[in-house]
């Protein structure tokens, strides 16, 4: 009894805190994502479903707009959203909109909390690795956020905890596993790299089933029957939205993420035509193979002390995982964070330093919180047998309160410094461009989630080409203006890519210059389509 009423005290805690960090730092959309996510959001909730009416990166770049939406992120977020606003009755809500996000941020606490039990924890255990999962040190501005971190932490961890639950279980395998692949297929819909949970699912099976005979015996069901029950679950979650990707784009899901494997750098996302392929990238040999999994494999470094070993941690985590390496509840786990990493760190490079990982490995964020505890204590245990004086108990409470002193320090530290605790503030620019133009014009601009979000003006994002290409976008997507601001003083946009810098002050024939008062540091141009395109 004692045992139930600690759980759903630790989950009535963890939701407060959930709350209590969403609404100090996480008060509004901040980043392109967060906007995008919101604007699918706003459309499903009044009716018009998942649609874009602006253009952010020239990846699938649709033939004209408004266009089917998610041609690169996966939809679950927005739905999400939407449905906060729903059950709350509050359209346009930001807060309504992070209603399910800040239970999914103390429901990730509470699988840490689970997990710790089920791996022989204490109840102290539990609860500093359930906590310190819901303060979230460099996730603290994110659980809020709209965006796939919490969700994910959440489902993810729990599809993990299934395939584990699987793999252990002797009278529920077959629940186990029609659940695996139900929260596979969630994790997918959240986010495109959520389809390892389906082959982490099928990898542990068959590791199983192909090990020595004591592994196989522990498994003691048809191989063959898990993986249909697993993939024909997955299919129940995907099916709505394979069939409407078909409908609306001729394709189950979009190809052309996939051509992230190729970004010699991260602006390649927005080159048009996107042309990234092995023939350019191998263009100079080996270099920029090496150069992009150099910064794939620092990054790699940096996110598992940082992000996911909340700093202190890290080496505790990994003193947990290897100790507790043979039992069946973490097979999923492991297997799954050694495919993450390598993923993002080496397939993925650029998109995974850009944030792809960050958001990825939230789904492993409770287990390594959980190892990292139990980790400490491991620890303490090996210390206190070559030092007599040590009294175990003692060290060990103490350590706990430390770590969450540390870890709760930590969150709000950076949840400050993260600057996503307001509303955004209208940028001047955008206010003197919406005093200036119409209402239904189009503009190429750094943020166009952003643009429309905060002023139902629509556009497509900046290229990573040249002007003269910019002006056939502008001509293909019936855009009139463009937008270049953080222009400094000797004329650099420095919110726009390389390679579309061009001489502001003697801009081509096909631009003319608005001038906007009082902002030198934003530009304003119309393009002339009526006049003989520059050389």
């Amino acid at each position: 009894m004692g045992r139930h009423r600690s759980a759903v005290s630790f989950g009535i805690v963890a939701l407060l805190i959930a709350w209590a960090m969403a609404r100090l730092f996480a008060n509004g959309p901040g980043y392109t994502d967060s906007f995008y996510h919101l604007n699918v959001a706003n459309s499903l909730h009044v009716g018009d479903g998942f649609l874009d009416h602006y253009l952010w990166t020239y990846v699938d770049a649709p033939d004209s707009l408004p266009a089917p939406s998610h041609r690169y992120w996966m939809p679950l977020t927005s739905v999400l959203a939407a449905t906060g606003m729903a059950l709350l009755a509050a359209p346009d809500s930001f807060q309504a909109a992070q209603f399910l996000f800040v239970l999914a941020a103390g429901g990730a606490g509470a699988v840490a909390y689970v997990l710790a039990t089920l791996l022989g924890g204490q109840r102290r255990q539990a609860w500093v690795a359930g906590l310190l999962t819901v303060m979230g040190g460099y996730f603290a501005p994110r659980w809020g956020a709209i965006d796939s971190f919490a969700p994910y932490a959440l489902i993810g961890s729990l599809c993990l905890l299934l395939i584990g639950m699987s793999a252990k279980s002797k009278g529920n395998r077959f629940l186990y596993a029609a659940l695996t692949g139900l929260f596979a297929g969630l994790c997918h819909l959240t986010r495109p790299d959520g389809l390892l949970m389906l082959f982490t699912a099928l990898l542990v099976s068959f590791w199983f089933q192909h090990g020595e005979s004591g592994m196989r015996s522990r498994m003691g069901w048809n191989r063959g029957l898990y993986t249909a029950l697993v993939f024909t679950c997955y299919m129940l979650a995907m099916f709505p939205w394979f069939l409407r990707n078909l409908n609306a784009t001729g394709a189950v899901l979009p190809e052309g993420g996939l051509r992230a494997i190729w970004f010699r750098e991260y602006d390649d996302l927005f080159n048009y035509p996107n042309d990234a392929s092995p023939g350019n990238f191998f263009a100079d040999g080996l270099e920029t193979l090496t150069t992009t999994r150099a910064i794939g494999i620092a990054n790699g470094i940096g996110t598992f002390v940082a992000v996911e070993g909340v700093i202190v941690l890290a080496p505790f985590m990994l003193i947990g995982l290897w100790r507790r390496r043979r039992n069946p509840l973490l097979n999923g786990f492991w297997v799954c964070a050694i495919a993450i990493h390598l993923l993002m760190c080496l397939v993925f490079p650029l998109p995974g330093y850009r944030g792809g990982l960050f958001h990825a490995v939230s789904a492993l964020f409770p287990f390594w919180t959980v190892l990292g505890v139990l980790g400490l204590d491991d620890a303490i245990n090996w210390t206190a047998k070559r030092r007599e004086s040590w009294n175990r108990g003692y060290t060990k409470a103490l350590f706990s309160i430390t770590v969450l002193i540390v870890g709760a320090s930590l969150s709000l530290v950076i949840a400050d410094r993260a600057g996503t605790g307001q509303e955004p503030a209208l940028p001047a620019a955008y206010a003197a461009i919406h005093s200036v133009l119409p209402d239904d014009v189009r503009i190429m601009i750094n943020d166009p989630a952003r643009l429309y979000y905060q002023l139902g003006m629509t556009g497509v994002s900046l290229p990573n080409e040249s002007i003269d290409v910019a002006f056939e976008i502008a001509a293909k997507y019936d855009v009139g203006y463009i937008l270049m601001e953080n222009v400094s003083d000797d004329g650099f946009a420095r919110a726009a890519p390389r390679e579309l810098q061009f001489d502001l002050d003697d801009p081509p024939r096909f631009l003319r210059q608005i001038l906007l008062e009082d902002l030198p540091h934003a530009r304003l141009y119309a393009f002339l389509h009526d006049s003989p395109k520059a050389s």
